[in-house]
């Protein structure tokens, strides 16, 4: 089309204003009766040499004319210069909104019905949190997905409203929409308060039915040459009075998905305020669907990463060992929740990811079971649920017994033993919604097996987390769900255990300097190497990347080889 045109600029847009006339049922006279001669109509064509033709022809047979409405589909303008297409395409879309705004009739959707009004904020987002998980295993059982959820108050509107059923069912028009949100979202026609088992009953039952009807649409329209389906689960789901969740295969594909939803809600709105919403027929979204073009684009694809489309809670994660694990998982293509008490480190970890498409910082003390719950909440919230969990978060305190207190004891118990059972809990809870696996990984210790002085809260507390290990292993593999762990030596470098006043507690047991704390672990060691928060790392990603994927209830010494430390 840019080519053929004969003129120096061409733009190809698909704004919501032009779009709700281009999917109008009377679209050729709606435009006419908007735009007069300045911007013609063109009947809906296939992206692609003929209708670059077809627009071509248009324009050199409309001199005066400035551009056209392409049914269905979206605006194309043209002019000598760039700066001329681009105010010819501002102007163009001005005026289809003041056009909508002047002649559109008021609640085009009709009447909210009242089961399904908003909830309030606080309740819309603890239901959205409690419904994620369920939902992310749904739109996840073809291919893992990666979640997002708007209650934005335009997509609150729509599924508030009588139309909503109708209008989902004839789904979006635009090509850049539906190849991204399918060809219609999954609707919840549950009450917005009714309880939580039962909107998860019913959730599963429209999932069968979305199911069988993709499949149904996918058989009406293939043929021989056609790809093989790609997926029969929903894209988009709507739950009156709660919000949309949308996936897709990364945060940023889940996100966008949901942007263009709420762009062909604005479509349908401005369509059915003005006439009624005609979006293309269906055997065009799927000649497009399954087009060969679109087919070629995605074996172009890189390999995803190792960790693509999985969804990992690191506790701890604002400085050493943690803040490593989140590094590594990230950069394996894992989303990262970065979970500390420190929620200005957190911030800071994640901000060095990349921002809100790739990690997301909390602030969670793990000893509060309130606050390891929203922990969980705001994965659902910010990714969909959780697939990885890394016990990391903790602190020591080296006395010899007779001068370890009631409060040495309970604090590193609360904050390691305690805060492991609650975060694997919860976690685990999640993990079982979604019917997808998981992996929970405790940061043990060397400690958890090796006797030595000044040192019974730690290592008894350790000794706890070692055994949790096994004990989960057990009890959660029926769900798929492994449980391991790493133990690994003292890590100087980067701790926040050791610069907190560790380092020089057992600095002063082996009768070392601090500073030379981390070589003298090193020496005391088989390899004589000073073990480093990367190692850790490292270790956590093997347990968790499907190179063990039969491994559960082990625990990885990462010591540099301590023999007293050998597991037996």
């Amino acid at each position: 089309m840019h080519g053929l045109v004969d003129v120096a600029h061409v733009d190809h847009l698909h704004p919501d204003s032009i779009i709700a006339l281009a999917t109008a049922a009377d679209g050729p006279a709606l435009t006419k009766k908007c735009f007069g001669d300045e911007i013609l109509w063109i009947d809906w064509r296939r992206p692609g040499f003929q209708l670059g033709l077809d627009i071509a022809e248009l324009a050199k047979k409309n001199p005066s004319a400035k551009g056209a409405i392409l049914g269905g589909h979206g605006l194309t303008t043209w002019a000598s210069t760039s700066e001329e297409c681009e105010k010819r395409s501002i102007d163009a879309i001005n005026k289809a909104e003041k056009f909508l705004a002047d002649n559109g009739r008021k609640d085009p959707f009709g009447d909210v019905v009242k089961q399904w009004a908003p909830l309030s904020p606080d309740a819309r987002r603890a239901r959205a949190a409690a419904l994620a998980p369920t939902l992310r295993g749904i739109a996840s059982r073809d291919a893992r997905m990666i979640g997002n959820f708007s209650d934005a108050d335009v997509v609150l509107d729509f599924i508030s409203r009588k139309e909503l059923a109708r209008l989902g069912a004839l789904g979006t028009s635009c090509p850049d929409h539906f190849l991204r949100t399918k060809v219609s979202p999954m609707i919840l026609d549950t009450p917005a308060d009714a309880p939580l088992e039962t909107v998860i009953a019913r959730a599963h039952e429209l999932h069968e039915e979305y199911r069988k009807g993709y499949a149904d649409y996918y058989n009406r329209y293939a043929t021989k040459e056609s790809p093989a389906m790609r997926g029969a689960d929903p894209l988009i789901i709507l739950v009156p009075g709660v919000g949309m969740f949308s996936f897709g295969k990364d945060k940023q594909t889940a996100r966008v998905a949901g942007e263009f939803y709420i762009n062909a809600i604005n479509v349908m709105r401005g369509a059915e305020s003005v006439s009624s919403y005609k979006p293309i027929a269906e055997s065009e979204k799927f000649n497009i669907e399954y087009w060969e073009l679109e087919e070629a684009k995605l074996r172009r694809m890189p390999k995803p990463k190792a960790l693509a489309g999985r969804i990992a809670l690191v506790t701890g994660a604002g400085s050493g060992i943690g803040k490593a694990t989140a590094e590594r998982l990230a950069s394996e293509g894992a989303c990262v929740v970065i979970a500390d008490r420190d929620f200005e480190a957190a911030k800071k970890v994640a901000a060095e990811l990349g921002g809100a498409d790739k990690a997301f910082a909390v602030s969670v003390d793990v000893t509060d079971e309130a606050a390891v719950a929203a922990s969980i909440d705001a994965c659902a919230l910010a990714f969909g649920g959780v697939d990885l969990v890394v016990n990391n978060a903790g602190l020591s305190i080296s006395k010899p017994l007779v001068e370890t207190s009631v409060t040495d004891w309970d604090v590193q118990h609360n904050v390691m033993a305690r805060g492991s059972f609650l975060v694997s809990r919860e976690a685990a809870k999640a993990m079982i919604a979604q019917k997808m696996g998981g992996d929970i990984v405790y940061i043990s210790s060397k400690n958890s097996v090796f006797a030595g002085p000044n040192n019974v809260a730690y290592g008894a507390t350790k000794a706890d987390q070692a055994h949790q290990v096994r004990l989960l292993a057990a009890e959660l593999g029926g769900y798929g769900i492994r449980v391991n762990g790493v133990n690994p030596d003292g890590v100087v470098k980067g701790s926040g255990i050791f610069a907190s006043g560790w380092g020089a507690q057992r600095a002063a047991v082996y009768g070392v300097e601090e500073e030379k704390l981390g070589e003298y672990y090193a020496q005391r060691t088989i390899l004589k190497k000073e073990v480093l928060p990367d190692h850790i790392a490292a270790a956590v990603f093997v347990l968790c990347a499907n190179e063990l994927p039969l491994t559960t209830g082990l625990h990885i010494p990462v010591d540099g080889g301590v023999a007293a430390a050998f597991l037996r």
